[in-house]
């Protein structure tokens, strides 16, 4: 009599692996995918923070108008007490995106213009590495409109809203 052993045959671990690997290749590009969408949500979300921490600025320093990226944020321990906020840190906004600009795989900025007191600003939302982070560019001004660039190019307010 034959004698069989326990344990599984060099095929059928193949066919497994051989199926594990196609399971893969079909999940990675949607995960992928839905990362980017994720990004370019929170990039958005980013810049209606923005627009918000904009309007809030110029109403409480009408002297100075709009601001800067930079002077949107302020540091926790700065932030934190009675007297923190000023016109050069006004804790409006999240001091690591304000100081680094960098977000969920996106590069920010934010400028007023338009002389003392600021009359405009224009902020911005480009991918760090467009196909990888994210497709798109967003862009808002005082209108407070968010518009994009399918391309992930320059953003302006020639381009579609949101």
């Amino acid at each position: 009599m034959r004698r069989h052993q326990k344990g599984f045959s060099l095929i059928e671990l193949l066919i497994v692996v051989a199926i594990i690997l196609i399971i893969a290749a079909i999940a990675i590009p949607n995960l992928l995918r839905s990362r980017m969408a994720a990004n370019e949500a929170s990039a958005v979300g980013s810049l209606r923070t923005i627009n918000t921490a904009e309007v809030t600025y110029s109403t409480t320093y009408p002297s100075i108008g709009f601001a800067g990226l930079g002077a949107l944020g302020g540091a926790a321990s700065t932030c934190a007490t009675a007297t923190g906020a000023t016109s050069a840190a006004a804790c409006l906004i999240d001091d690591v995106l304000a100081t680094t600009a960098v977000k969920s795989g996106y590069n920010f900025a934010a400028a007023a213009a338009g002389g003392t007191p600021a009359t405009t600003y224009a902020s911005t939302a480009t991918p760090s590495a467009v196909g990888q982070s994210g497709q798109r560019s967003f862009c808002s001004d005082q209108s407070g409109v968010i518009r994009y660039d399918a391309a992930g190019g320059t953003c302006d307010n020639t381009k579609p809203a949101l």
